[in-house]
């Protein structure tokens, strides 16, 4: 008895950190970008002024910052709920909503051919899976 309690801890110990690691990058990033929305946008309309993307900068920039910020905000509650109450619905759509976010982000980069910071989102990407399968532990008892 105590060692499932022990695995269910564990496992509900890990949901919230990378939940919370992941929500700080997201809301850090999404406030930088409401913050500074003219140094964002001249920044990335350089960085996609020879792709496709281009004609698109303030639109993406929108829809970037709304996905952060709301993915962050889900993530950040998500963890609230799952210490109070043991409900991880909200955490669940915080990692699928960032999920979707951090490959958005990677195809742009890939469209901009920056190759390097493409490979950064990819870790990004990774720890956010392992929060959906820390997800998928959770089921099993």
């Amino acid at each position: 008895m105590n060692e499932i309690i022990a695995y269910e801890t564990l496992i509900n110990l890990i949901q919230c950190l990378i939940g919370i690691f992941i929500s700080i990058a997201l809301m850090q990033s999404a406030i930088d970008k409401l913050n500074d929305r003219k140094g964002n946008l001249d920044w990335l309309s350089d960085h996609f002024s020879d792709t496709i993307l281009n004609y698109f900068v303030p639109l993406l920039l929108l829809i970037i910052t709304i996905t952060e910020l709301l993915s962050g905000l889900l993530l950040f509650i998500g963890v609230l709920f799952n210490i109070l109450y043991s409900n991880i619905d909200l955490l669940v759509i915080g990692f699928l909503l960032s999920a979707i976010n951090f490959i958005f982000l990677f195809f742009g980069q890939r469209v901009a051919k920056d190759y390097a910071g493409a490979a950064v989102i990819v870790n990004y990407f990774i720890l956010n899976i392992l929060g959906l399968i820390s997800i998928l532990f959770s089921f099993i008892k």
